[in-house]
């Protein structure tokens, strides 16, 4: 059941990243470190963390002005 849940989890993560990085690009944004967390996968039983990583200052500025 524990196994099950891990899965579903991951799954669901990988689903969002995917989700968001196809918003992200409608908007024109493009954050190149998009993904899960590779430490909170190594877990037992993993439950991800998704992992925007790092962007340029252009691109922030640009994030910021999509969210206002």
């Amino acid at each position: 059941m524990k196994a099950r849940h891990s899965a579903l989890c991951v799954e669901e993560a990988e689903d969002v990243v995917k989700e968001l990085r196809a918003e992200l690009a409608e908007a024109g944004i493009t954050l190149p470190s998009l993904g899960l967390d590779p430490v909170s996968l190594a877990r037992e039983a993993p439950c991800p963390l998704v992992e925007l990583g790092r962007c340029s200052v252009e691109t922030a500025r640009r994030l910021a002005a999509v969210l206002r």
